[in-house]
């Protein structure tokens, strides 16, 4: 029987030399880690980054083989309530660590979605318990974050992975997986991810199901993305005042990989800057794209949208 782990888990770092990317903020919490002192930490970014995998380590590092026993993870979204705080988070975090650190760690994955009451609850557990608890609060959006928790907190914003990180990961599935792949599959999966590593691992394991020898056309098959090129076409079709072929083109590439309106208006929105027009022209685009975009969300239809937009690089 094959190997069936799911790869986002099976490639999760596990020591601090094993994460790739973020080099600052890792920096920063190693050196926590090794004086066995961490404050309550805020971990703010966009998804598959490295917030959670960061902080697991960490703990892995201070806790050694004990390390599951001495942390709470718990996922706000699910129990977003005040009473998740006063019980569950309370209980945990007023009972003693297991071992020679003198603090456990409690960690609140999508913060965001705790409801205001619930924050203003967690405030004061943070301070009542922190010499026996810290608490790391990994969140998309620090801003929904109360200032008081925020101010109780160090924060780290991460960011998206570049290129060469991304590049990094995949070489290291590439070996352990025995896979095969071209520079052309290589920017096609950094394209897709756009820096999430959880999506980057997903796609590649979904190709890999299919054929150990990935090509640029199979991951844009599975991601159910439209290339650039084809994107490129349409809006250079639209620009040259082909109007009727480049809906035409439009509504094929569409049609061909399943794509809602709101898919492709985001792709339009990144082919803009790589137009051969001035750049007066170019924000006039990606603010008619917001537009768009706003419509489509308000529920006009996606087809007289996009003909509008079309319409839109036409003008001179």
């Amino acid at each position: 029987m094959g190997d069936s782990s799911i790869w986002i888990e099976k490639f999760r770092p596990k020591s601090f030399k094993e994460v790739i990317g973020q080099d600052n903020i890792v920096n920063r919490i190693k050196a926590f880690v090794e004086q066995k002192n961490l404050p309550h930490l805020l971990f703010s970014g966009p998804a598959g980054v490295g917030k959670t995998s960061l902080i697991l380590t960490a703990a892995r590092e201070l806790y050694g083989d004990s390390w599951r026993n001495n942390i709470m993870e718990t996922n706000a979204s699910d129990s977003r309530g005040i009473d998740t705080v006063r019980k569950e988070v309370k209980d945990f975090a007023r009972t003693r660590a297991i071992g020679d650190v003198p603090f456990k760690i409690c960690i609140l994955d999508e913060a965001d979605a705790l409801t205001r009451e619930a924050q203003q609850a967690l405030r004061r557990t943070m301070e009542q318990y922190s010499s026996i608890c810290r608490f790391c609060l990994i969140t998309n959006w620090s801003s929904k974050i109360i200032d008081p928790i925020q101010s109780r907190c160090t924060i780290f914003r991460f960011k998206p992975l570049d290129k060469e990180s991304v590049n990094q990961i995949v070489d290291n599935i590439v070996k352990e997986e025995k896979l095969k792949l071209d520079d052309k599959t290589r920017e096609a999966l950094f394209y897709v991810s756009n820096g999430d590593v959880r999506r980057l691992e997903n796609v590649m394991q979904s190709c890999s199901t299919l054929s150990k020898n990935i090509n640029e056309e199979l991951v844009y098959e599975i991601v159910s993305s439209a290339k650039p090129k084809e994107i490129k076409e349409v809006l250079d079709l639209a620009v040259n005042g082909n109007f009727v072929s480049a809906k035409e083109k439009l509504l094929d590439v569409m049609l061909k990989h399943g794509l809602s309106g709101l898919d492709i208006i985001k792709q339009i929105q990144g082919e803009i800057w790589g137009l051969e027009l001035e750049d007066e022209r170019k924000i006039e685009l990606v603010d008619k794209c917001g537009e768009v975009e706003f419509r489509m969300i308000e529920g006009s239809d996606e087809f007289v949208q996009l003909e509008s937009l079309i319409a839109n690089f036409m003008k001179k």
